[in-house]
């Protein structure tokens, strides 16, 4: 004997219980991740810097303090594989978003910033620098090595030192924080939305390709 939906539901109405037919849980669990989708790409006090097409089928989102280890490890091993693969390729764009764990990171995110402005590429370009030379500034003279950094990158001076004490600046980057914690629940770095999912850690590679291919192919 075949149940049919409409049989089902007829039965289940004798028992009062019609409003379970329409109960899904896989259906809740895609509202969910949907609204969790919305709510990664609501745009927040500063404008997203990303890399590959803005119609990409799968959107990721990183969050990610400057000073944390797990995070430049992350840069330095998986996201170069991630973007010959997916980035480059043009199936995946690719967000990155301050999450500073502390006022050096703070200060790694403002650098960034300012010698980027508006530029993605760049941005990108400063954030792996910084990853890359992560121990210098964070664990030696905060402020002497973002000011090489920076004179490196094509700032002066004062231009560094105007970046380090711009209030509206940092008060952006606290407010884009304070909306990651309270709304997405990043509380730790890395943090990864893959077209909402959430991710926490230092995922492989391998982790990425499963979850991204099968987004490819729907």
């Amino acid at each position: 004997m075949i149940i049919t939906r409409r049989a089902f539901t007829a039965a289940l109405s004798l028992t009062g219980l019609a409003a379970l037919a329409s109960f899904s849980p896989l259906r809740l669990i895609s509202q969910a991740m949907a609204q969790s989708a919305t709510d990664v790409a609501k745009p927040v006090s500063l404008p997203d810097m990303a890399l590959g097409p803005a119609d990409a089928k799968v959107t990721i989102t990183e969050f990610a303090s400057m000073t944390c280890p797990h995070c430049a490890a992350f840069n330095a091993e998986v996201f170069p594989k991630i973007k010959s693969e997916y980035i480059d390729t043009g199936k995946v764009r690719y967000i990155f978003r301050e999450f500073p764990l502390d006022i050096k990171a703070a200060a790694g995110s403002m650098l960034a910033r300012c010698i980027a402005k508006d530029d993605a590429q760049k941005y990108f370009a400063v954030v792996d620098l910084l990853f890359r030379q992560q121990s210098d500034w964070v664990m030696k003279n905060t402020t002497e090595t973002l000011t090489r950094i920076g004179k490196q990158a094509g700032l002066s001076q004062q231009q560094v030192e105007d970046c380090l004490k711009d209030q509206a600046l940092l008060n952006k980057i606290e407010a884009d924080q304070k909306y990651a914690n309270d709304v997405l629940k990043v509380d730790s770095t890395p943090t990864f939305f893959i077209n909402g999912e959430k991710i926490k850690g230092e995922a492989s590679i391998e982790e990425f390709e499963k979850r991204i291919n099968p987004l490819l192919k729907s």
